[in-house]
């Protein structure tokens, strides 16, 4: 069985991740991209859909030992996992190298005291579990093909089948260390080189010590901030500048529930808020890239954006059940490919335009065509805007005028107008000045209840939605105005779980609500993170102040969040890491150290 999301670390090379439980087990790994079939699924099936454990040996009656300690090296992705057992102390050390020809996942024992038996056992299923491979030697190397694919398996150590399982038993003693690698290769292709272990880990290391080095916040939250940009680095496919909203599919919202998804692909939305603190924290390069994935993926077609692509630019992600797999938890059931793909949702254009707005304005390098698909986003809104549609949560339900799509359509259209007032485009200013203004008189008119002095989901909706913290942070009213402190204290009221965290929306447990899918889920962490940016923006800073350090002690021992908080289980949920969790941490961290908020 699977661990708790919580328990697993993220290990990646900037082009896929595999997730290390505190066992020592590798649960999940995709390669030779994060959207490629798993060769490791144990994390959405049992060991039998493929693993890797490496940890000390154990009884077969009884489940593998979780280590003592685990911690990342320094500022780096290095995971470092320590057991205490009755014989000594053992140290893994868990990293995949930047890469430069072959993926690979290298794993070396390092002896601290006593002598300690390991053992390594080694699954490889391919296909998300499904397909068994020949395993045989060549050339003394141990691989397993199974039609394109390849993984080859070096080691010093000796090694043994059985049960269709590559088995490793071995003494460790102080100071000794033993390495494990596996890489990939098409299976058509000549083997991939020896690995390197000890060069690679020193060649890794320096890698992340050279790109923390460009960090710009040095305020008082610097080891949440560093880590969530070194996930969000992680998430980033080196290649194309693609950046995925999480490395896993189906970790599910509601435990044994349907709110099962796919998020191994680039969401224009989480992708712009990415590039957001990228930019903030002196990540310029890295937000240029996006800038130029985004223009390839969308050339040609920009009036028919679609809300997410592949990490290439790929336009169709078609969505698929995998039957054979029960799912985390027996959350059922698993897809990989992501329907939601081709839905309408309004407000991308606003985060789209908002990215390339705020790139323009710290100095990145112009772009002519950044520019002109600016303009080209804002000639389809014109005739779009005030549609219904399916909105930020990309609800399955019916199409609606949600409030939040309506007020990104006009940061949209606001931010056009500055860069044509600035002189670096050219549009008809007038006309869309009008148009600013008769979007804002829309949603005020429709979007709030002024009986309740809130905005609401939708027009005509008496629901909340945690999107309408948005509002000021996009300035589409100021903070102080009276309409937007009634919607931050009515989503408080509204929207709050006992602990004191901000659900998206309500839902109807077994009934389908506005998203169209039956079940609940936990409090969204970018909502509670938006909740402690608008409680600073409006004066109510030690209240913010303590929400984001509540947020940050729900991260898991090495600083990572999934989507969600579950308030009854009071555990992580949903997919792991989640882009769109650690760039709001990064954004209130900001705010609040801007505000001088922050206590000590």
């Amino acid at each position: 069985m699977a661990g708790r999301i919580e328990d697993y670390a993220l290990i990646g090379d900037m082009q896929t991740a595999a997730l290390v439980c505190r066992d020592g087990t590798v649960d999940w790994l995709c390669l030779p991209r994060f959207d490629s079939h798993a060769i490791f699924a144990g994390l959405l099936g049992t060991e039998e859909h493929g693993f890797w454990r490496l940890g000390p040996a154990h009884a077969s009656d009884s489940p593998p030992p979780t280590a003592a300690r685990r911690s990342y090296r320094g500022d780096s992705l290095i995971l470092e996992s320590e057991w205490d057992t009755p014989r000594g102390t053992v140290r893994v050390i868990d990293f995949m190298p930047p890469r430069d020809g072959a993926p690979q996942l290298i794993r070396i024992v390092e002896g601290v005291s006593g002598r300690v038996p390991m053992r390594s056992a080694l699954r490889m299923r391919f296909s998300y579990g499904r397909v068994v491979p020949w395993v045989h030697k060549h050339e003394g190397r141990t691989v397993a093909v199974a039609g394109p694919d390849s993984v080859w398996f070096d080691t010093e150590a000796e090694t043994y089948g059985k049960s269709l399982t590559t088995y490793s038993d071995f003494t460790v003693a102080p100071g000794e260390r033993i390495a494990f690698t596996i890489s990939w290769e098409p299976s058509h292709k000549q083997p991939p080189a020896l690995p390197e272990p000890e060069q690679s880990l020193e060649a890794t290391e320096e890698f992340w010590r050279e790109w923390v080095e460009h960090c710009t916040y040095h305020g008082p939250y610097r080891e949440a901030v560093v880590r969530s940009l070194i996930t969000l680095k992680a998430l980033t496919y080196a290649p194309t500048g693609g950046i995925v909203a999480a490395p896993t599919t189906s970790l599910p919202e509601d435990i044994g529930g349907v709110r099962n998804w796919d998020y191994r692909y680039t969401w224009l939305r989480d992708a712009a808020i990415t590039l957001s603190s990228l930019l903030r924290t002196g990540y310029r390069e890295e937000a240029r890239a996006w800038r130029e994935w985004l223009l390839r993926a969308v050339a040609g077609d920009p009036e028919n954006l679609q809300i997410m692509y592949g990490i290439a630019g790929e336009r169709e992600l078609g969505e698929a059940e995998l039957d054979w797999l029960p799912g985390y938890e027996a959350s059922a059931p698993v897809r990989v490919g992501n329907g939601a793909a081709h839905q309408l949702q309004l407000d991308v254009y606003g985060e789209v335009t908002e990215a390339l707005h705020l790139a323009h304005m710290t100095g990145l390098a112009r772009n002519d065509y950044a520019s002109l698909l600016q303009l080209k986003l804002i000639r389809y809104l014109e005739d779009h805007w005030d549609e219904p549609d399916e909105g930020i949560w990309e609800v399955r339900g019916p199409r609606r005028h949600f409030v939040h799509s309506k007020v990104m359509a006009w940061v949209a259209v606001d931010r056009t107008i500055k860069l044509i007032e600035s002189g670096d485009a050219d549009g008809p200013l007038e006309r869309w000045r009008e148009l600013r203004d008769d979007i804002h008189r829309d949603v005020c008119e429709k979007g709030y209840d002024k009986e309740r002095n809130t905005f609401t989901q939708s027009y005509g909706s008496k629901e909340l939605d945690a999107s309408l913290l948005l509002i000021p942070q996009m300035g589409f009213l100021p903070p102080d105005d009276k309409r937007v402190i009634g919607t931050i204290e009515a989503i408080q009221r509204e929207l709050s779980t006992s602990d004191g965290f901000i659900l998206r929306y309500p839902t109807q447990g077994d009934d389908e609500g506005v998203d169209g899918l039956p079940g609940d889920e936990g409090a969204f962490l970018a909502c509670s993170f938006w909740m402690a940016d608008d409680l600073a923006m409006i004066g109510r800073v030690d209240e913010a102040r303590k929400l984001f350090e509540k947020l940050l002690s729900l991260r898991n021992d090495l600083g990572l969040l999934a989507e969600e908080w579950d308030p009854h289980l009071q555990r992580q949920v949903g997919n792991f890491p989640q882009a769109f969790s650690h760039v709001p941490l990064i954004d209130t961290a900001l705010r609040l150290t801007a505000s001088g908020a922050y206590g000590g």
